[in-house]
């Protein structure tokens, strides 16, 4: 694999002064489960983080971080968000929204700063995967760095 180019979310992690390794891999379109990315990058499905959008029926859009094995409980994140209602965004505007395309969504660099909530089991790790802003390339860092840099929210949002 060639030598991938800096991405948007590596550059404001450096300029954030976030220690991160790039891990690259190489992409299946046919397969782009989290699940699949985790083994791909060699770190278990719990410590690699899928960046989901949502949208709130009061509080409008909002990101989720949730393990790779897990799901995204809406129920739990409406609670997190003061919101009565909250469900995934489609995919067709997923691109629209954050500039990132299935498979590359993350916080960092996206086209509108949504707020986050990140699972509270992303904060349990010493080091975790989120994606780097393109389909083939995870960033690996400390999660208490991540969540101070995109000044995510801490809550319960998975179940497994």
């Amino acid at each position: 694999m060639a030598k991938a180019t800096k991405t948007n979310a590596a550059r404001l992690l450096d300029r954030a002064g976030v220690a991160y390794e790039v891990r690259e891999y190489e992409v299946d379109p046919d397969d782009l489960s989290a699940t699949t990315v985790a083994g791909k990058v060699g770190l278990a499905p719990e410590r690699v983080f899928k960046t989901l959008l949502a949208r709130g029926a009061t509080t409008g859009p909002c990101f989720a971080l949730v393990a790779a094995h897990a799901e995204l409980d809406l129920k739990a994140l409406a609670r997190a968000r003061g919101d009565k209602k909250i469900a995934l965004v489609a995919l067709k505007e997923v691109e629209p929204l954050t500039g990132y395309i299935r498979g590359g969504v993350t916080v960092l660099g996206a086209r509108r700063r949504f707020p986050v909530v990140a699972d509270a089991s992303f904060v349990t790790f010493d080091r975790v995967a989120v994606s780097a802003g393109v389909r083939g390339a995870q960033l690996v860092l400390d999660p208490e760095a991540y969540v101070r840099v995109i000044e995510a929210t801490v809550a319960p949002i998975q179940s497994c």
